[in-house]
C-alpha cells in the first residue's frame, strides 16, 4: 500500500476531530468515527482522574460560594454514572454534603494542552446508602486494580446520582452539548471495557517500533517519527502520540473493521503494518 492509501488509515487529529474539520458531525461521518455519546463512554471508561469541582460550603466564611478544584480517582457503574471515594475529612466531602452540586472533568489519558479530549459532567453527588457500598468497592477495585480509599475507614463510596449536562470538547474547535438521554442510552465499546490501560500498553510494546516507521513513510513533509505510545482506543481506531525530536502529536490510526478485544485490535494493527510494508 503507499502513502496515499495509508493516509485513508491514519488520522492526523486526536480524537479525531478537528484541527482538519468545522465540526465535529462532519469528521465522525467522514471517518466513522464514534458519536459524541459513545466518545465520552469510552473516555470515562479508560481514564483514572477527574477534576471534581464543588461549591465552597459556609463553614468556609470568605471562600463560602466559590468553586473547588481537587483531583480524585473515580470509575464508573454499569449505567454510566461516576463513583467516588471520598474521605470524610476532604473539604470537596464536606462541601458535597453542604450542596451537591458538583462538575467533574475528565481528560484521555496520555493526552496533555488544549488539544486533549475531555468532558464535563454536571450534577448532584450524593453518598451511596450502605447496602450498595460493597457493590460500588468492588467496581472501583476492578478498574483500579487495587483497594480505593474506603479500606482506610474515614472513606466511603459517592456517586453523582443526577448527570444533567455533558460538555464535549474533542479538541481545538471542537465542541459538543451531549444529549444526557443519549449518554445513559449508549454502551462503552467493548474492547473499552477489557482493561484498557493494558490493551495500549500491550500494543504499544509490540508496535512502538512499526508505527514510527509508518509515520515516517505516511508524513514524509514531517521530521522522522523517534517514538510512538497508544495511549487510548475505540472499536474503530487507536489514537499514538508521537514523537518528533522535541515536538508531540496524537495521530489517528484507523482499523479496517471494528475490534472487540485485544487480539482483534493486534490483527487489525498486523494488517495494517503489513500492508504498509508489501
Amino acid at each position: 500500500m503507499g502513502a496515499t492509501g495509508m493516509r485513508t488509515a491514519l488520522r492526523t487529529s486526536g480524537l479525531l476531530r478537528a484541527p482538519l474539520s468545522a465540526g465535529i458531525s462532519n469528521v465522525t461521518a467522514a471517518r466513522d468515527l464514534p458519536t459524541e455519546a459513545k466518545a465520552v463512554r469510552n473516555l470515562l471508561e479508560q481514564a483514572r482522574y477527574a477534576t471534581l469541582c464543588t461549591i465552597m460550603s459556609q463553614m468556609h466564611h470568605r471562600r463560602a460560594g466559590y468553586p473547588f478544584g481537587s483531583i480524585v480517582d473515580f470509575a464508573i457503574d454499569e449505567t454510566g454514572c461516576p463513583l467516588f471515594s471520598l474521605s470524610s475529612l476532604a473539604i470537596h466531602t464536606r462541601n458535597i454534603l453542604a450542596d451537591p452540586r458538583c462538575t467533574i472533568t475528565v481528560q484521555m489519558p496520555g493526552w496533555s494542552g488544549l488539544a486533549n479530549a475531555r468532558a464535563t459532567l454536571f450534577g448532584d453527588i450524593y453518598p451511596l446508602d450502605d447496602t450498595l457500598q460493597n457493590d460500588a468497592q468492588a467496581i472501583f477495585v476492578e478498574k483500579h486494580q487495587k483497594h480505593s480509599s474506603a479500606q482506610w475507614g474515614n472513606f466511603s463510596l459517592f456517586r453523582m446520582h443526577r448527570i444533567s449536562d455533558i460538555y464535549f470538547v474533542g479538541g481545538f474547535g471542537t465542541v459538543q452539548w451531549v444529549d444526557v438521554k443519549e449518554y445513559f442510552h449508549t454502551q462503552p465499546d467493548a474492547v473499552v471495557k477489557q482493561d484498557p490501560l493494558h490493551t495500549v500498553q500491550v500494543l504499544t510494546e509490540k508496535f512502538s517500533q512499526d508505527i514510527c516507521r509508518l509515520m515516517t513513510q505516511v508524513e514524509e513533509d514531517q521530521p522522522p517519527a523517534d517514538d510512538a505510545s497508544c495511549i487510548s482506543i475505540d472499536r474503530t481506531g487507536v489514537d499514538v502520540r508521537v514523537r518528533r525530536g522535541a515536538q508531540f502529536s496524537v495521530e489517528r490510526i484507523g482499523f479496517p473493521r471494528g475490534v472487540h478485544n485485544l487480539e482483534e485490535a493486534i490483527n487489525a494493527l498486523e494488517e495494517i503494518i503489513g500492508n504498509a510494508t508489501s
